[in-house]
């Protein structure tokens, strides 16, 4: 099996910013809310990374995960985001946080994405602006989510020079 290397990959799509420069202030204004202190920043990644997970899109789980680390994480901890629910590694915030990403992005055929159950557990956890600050978070990547699955950019390289063409 040969394998790709970043060089060789190509987006399919140019640099949006060339069609729409106001994208760095939407995504530089997303990001300014996200990071309001009333969650940790390593939470809002595991958050991400997981969406990126659920959505099977590279360039998210490649950047979150390489954000991870430059933050710190464990290995242990960003691998086991793909199977947290039984993994050791992450605190009871931790763990509704990433339940609430799965639960909105993950479709649920027998009813209720976000049951009253779930909320309840989430707040025991969030007060309002910090469950806001979640919101927010899942919002700010699946806003880019469309992006990364269409326009391909590419996996590693950082925003602004992710794009061919």
């Amino acid at each position: 099996m040969s394998t790709t290397t970043q060089d060789d990959l190509q987006s399919r799509l140019p640099d949006p910013a060339q069609f729409f420069p106001e994208l760095g202030v939407i995504a530089g204004a997303m990001a300014k809310a996200t990071r309001n202190g009333s969650i940790p920043y390593t939470t809002i990644s595991l958050v991400q990374l997981r969406a990126g997970q659920i959505a099977g899109s590279t360039y998210h789980t490649v950047r979150q995960t390489g954000l991870l680390r430059k933050a710190g994480e464990t290995e242990e901890r960003i691998t086991a985001v793909a199977s947290w629910q039984d993994a050791p590694y992450f605190t009871g915030a931790e763990r509704v946080a990433l339940e609430l990403v799965e639960a909105v992005l993950a479709p649920n055929p027998s009813g209720e994405r976000v049951p009253d159950e779930l909320y309840a557990r989430a707040a025991a956890h969030y007060d309002d602006k910090a469950l806001w600050t979640l919101i927010l978070a899942m919002s700010q990547i699946c806003f880019f989510i469309p992006v990364a699955l269409i326009a391909r950019p590419i996996p590693g390289k950082a925003p602004g020079k992710n794009y061919t063409g």
